[in-house]
């Protein structure tokens, strides 16, 4: 079966400029144009700009899409049984967040009992699932499955005090950074210092057990890895480096 770009359009719900954007960019080629310049689409670019949205609706921006659908070893199958997969931890995120929902509603009208911990489940199951996504694969084979799945029970058994605690204290190190760049404090400094303690408490929230040597690895990935990095620079370039090169200056003093 081919169809025009109009017929694609109508088809897939993607507006024609969108569908010619894509020729443009390379993302989506036509099977042919023909003499009076018109785009038509077969099977093999149907197939190709139903991966496209399905990584769009996983977020995926078009230049990474690009990358990921025309390396030599991509398979259109494992593709889709990504895509399954990262769906039903959607739906299963979203069944979470009506449970808290209607969980809080019943608290407050005195039908039920909810604790603390219960409020916040479906933002800590959310933020868990995120960094197994990013990070899960490197920080598993670094340190085992055994110590991440025991930081991720500590994160989703915390109170709502604990949650709130972490969240700012996550919040306060990157704020204290980003300061520190601006000023271009040291390594050697006061206020670096201040940093690795307020993320050594921030790590010990969730680490099974804390130890100078895992704080200097967790703190190496920082820098080594661009999505850790990405993540601590987003204030201002440089954070990342100097809360490694802060951490390996302290962590064994405090």
């Amino acid at each position: 079966m081919v169809y025009s770009i109009r017929e694609l359009s109508e088809m897939a719900g993607v507006s024609a400029r969108t569908l010619r954007y894509y020729d443009k960019i390379g993302l989506l080629k036509p099977l042919y144009v023909n003499e009076a310049g018109y785009r038509f689409y077969g099977e093999s670019e149907v197939a190709v700009l139903q991966q496209i949205l399905f990584y769009r609706e996983r977020g995926f921006e078009l230049k990474q899409i690009q990358k990921v659908i025309y390396e030599a070893d991509f398979d259109i199958v494992k593709a889709l049984e990504d895509h399954l997969l990262a769906l039903e931890d959607q739906r299963k995120h979203m069944d979470t967040l009506i449970w808290t929902v209607k969980q809080t509603l019943k608290s407050m009208k005195g039908e039920c009992e909810m604790k603390d911990s219960e409020k916040f489940r479906a933002f800590k199951e959310n933020m868990i699932q995120e960094n197994e996504e990013k990070y899960g694969k490197e920080i598993r084979e670094k340190y085992g499955d055994s110590e991440v799945d025991a930081s991720n029970r500590r994160m989703l058994n915390m109170s709502e005090e604990e949650w709130k605690h972490f969240k700012d204290l996550e919040e306060e190190i990157k704020n204290a950074l980003k300061k520190g760049v601006m000023e271009n404090i040291s390594a050697d400094s006061a206020e670096a210092e201040n940093i690795v303690r307020l993320h050594k408490e921030w790590l010990c929230m969730t680490l099974k057990q804390y130890s100078p040597e895992i704080h200097k690895g967790i703190a190496s990935m920082y820098t080594a890895d661009e999505r850790f990095k990405a993540y601590y620079d987003a204030g201002a370039s440089g954070c990342a480096a100097l809360l490694v090169s802060a951490v390996n200056r302290w962590c064994d003093k405090l």
